[in-house]
This record gives C-alpha cells, sequence and structure tokens, in this order.
C-alpha cells in the first residue's frame, strides 16, 4: 500500500504510539515479522502501562508472552469462568465475545475455556443471524462483539459450526449495509470511537466484516463510502468520541464515569487513521 509522505511520517513518528506504528508496519506496509522495525515496535508496547482493560491491551498487540498480561489473565479467566460468564449460565454476548476476542488475541486457543465460550456464542445467535446483548428475538447491528470474536480466530480455528454462524452473521450486517437500522439512522453508528469495547459504528462493522473477508460484496459500497468521506484532507481520520460516548441516549449511566482515552476525540487519530487504511486496503480502495 502507498502511503502518502506526509500520512506515513506522522503514523511512524517516535512520538506515536508503539501499537500504532506496530500495525502500520505490518499490516500497511507488510513488513515481516522478523523486521527490526516492527521487532523494536513490538517491544515498546511491552513496556506501556498495564493499568489499562486487557481488551485494550489485546488490541495493542500485546500476548500473553508478556509476563503482566498473563498474570492478569489467569486472574481473568479464573474468575469469569467460576462465575459461568465463559459459555456458562451466566454468559452474555457482549462480555463472552469480548473474552473469546481477547484469549484468541493474547494466543489462548488451545485454553480448555475457549472451546464452551465459543460454542455458547454459536448457540446464541438469532434466527435472523445476529445477536442481542439484551433479551429479544432478533439481532442489532450494535451487538458485533461474537462475529468480531470469531473474526480474530485463525481461520485453521474456525470449525463448520463456526463458519456457518460466520456466514449468517456476515449477512445480517450486509442486508443492512453496516448501518441501515430503524426508522431513522443513528448517529452515533457515525462516530468513529475509540476505544470500541461495547460500542458499535460504521468502522467496526466495517473491520470485522473486511477481517472475515467480505470486502468484495457490493453491500459493503455505502459503509465504505461514507469512511471515504470522512478523511481529512491529509489523509488522516478524527477520533470523533471516546467510549462510552456521553452524547449517546441510548446508554444510561448509573453514577460518573471516567473515560479512557488514548487519544483526543475531534482531533486526527493515529489509531483510527491506521484502522480505516486498513480496511481500505483489504477493500482495494
Amino acid at each position: 500500500m502507498v502511503l502518502r509522505r506526509g500520512l506515513r511520517t506522522w503514523l511512524l513518528a517516535k512520538d506515536s504510539d508503539p501499537s500504532v506504528r506496530l500495525r502500520v508496519l505490518r499490516d500497511l506496509l507488510d513488513r515481516p515479522a522478523d523486521d527490526p522495525a516492527v521487532v523494536g515496535a513490538q517491544r515498546e508496547i511491552g513496556r506501556k502501562a498495564t493499568n489499562w482493560r486487557l481488551l485494550v491491551l489485546s488490541d495493542l498487540g500485546l500476548t500473553k508472552k508478556t509476563p503482566r498480561v498473563a498474570k492478569a489473565m489467569g486472574l481473568f479467566l479464573n474468575r469469569f469462568s467460576r462465575s459461568g460468564d465463559l459459555g456458562g449460565p451466566s454468559s452474555e454476548v457482549c462480555i463472552t465475545g469480548n473474552a473469546v476476542r481477547m484469549m484468541a488475541r493474547f494466543g489462548y486457543l488451545k485454553d480448555p475455556r475457549m472451546k464452551p465460550a465459543i460454542e455458547w456464542l454459536v448457540r446464541h445467535q438469532k434466527k435472523d443471524g445476529g445477536w442481542h446483548c439484551f433479551r429479544s428475538r432478533t439481532g442489532t447491528l450494535d451487538c458485533w462483539e461474537a462475529l468480531a470474536a470469531f473474526a480474530a480466530l485463525p481461520s485453521g480455528a474456525r470449525t463448520p459450526p463456526i463458519l456457518r454462524s460466520i456466514e449468517r452473521g456476515a449477512e445480517f450486517y450486509l442486508e443492512r449495509r453496516l448501518f441501515r437500522e430503524g426508522p431513522t439512522p443513528y448517529r452515533p453508528w457515525f462516530r468513529l470511537h475509540y476505544p470500541v469495547h461495547y460500542y458499535y459504528d460504521i468502522l467496526v462493522g466495517l473491520d470485522t466484516l473486511t477481517s472475515l473477508g467480505y470486502d468484495g460484496d457490493p453491500r459493503m459500497r455505502p459503509a465504505l463510502d461514507r469512511l471515504v468521506a470522512m478523511h481529512n484532507r491529509d489523509g488522516s481520520w478524527n477520533m470523533d468520541a471516546l467510549h462510552p460516548d456521553s452524547e449517546d441516549p441510548v446508554y444510561q449511566f448509573r453514577g460518573p464515569f471516567y473515560p479512557l482515552g488514548l487519544e483526543v476525540p475531534g482531533r486526527p487519530s493515529r489509531w483510527i487513521t491506521t484502522t480505516a487504511l486498513s480496511v481500505l486496503k483489504r477493500a482495494g480502495r
């Protein structure tokens, strides 16, 4: 992929997050794993603070090879497997989906707690192909965590039931063009967020569907066009809001909340820009 010189310099600047540099080198510039710049960026990630949520750390490219990640994941898996949240009676799509995505990225594919969690996600897919975090007979675009979990699995780990679930889930999103649900457009889905956690937006949908190989489906075009139209003149994209998005009228907060921000909302974002460029690269745009 050819990046504008100014955009490339900005994304790979020494003051940028090493996780961004790793993604640019690996995903956009196709540098091999043993490239010195890739190895250096990977090392720097391991020196970042670990008080961020594990899900964000998995986004940043850490694995269980980092001792602090392994320790935190040990506590996480012990707690949530005992409570029944990983495929047990207390499971819920958003938590279980995020847990599977995180475990796959951290390198826990062979952990015995992975299989029941995945099987639970497959069983709880709605008849229309979607999922829902709350009681509902139908799915919603806002519940994307199960499909994203399957996207994080290596192709060789996708069993026939998982592949059927992916096909049905992708069709659910494609039928709705990744953003058409309800009588009026839902504004928060056109604000690009990070961290995403439990929030959906069109970039989340595009990243998930292109990762699963649906980049060539013509029904992706409206969302891709919307994404392209959102870029700045210099080729960057802004991060529009942090998670949680306090302007979202659907989510009610019981008390004060403290958004986790790696970058400043309303300004060009290296993380959002790298994700958007990765999506467009997969889509041949």
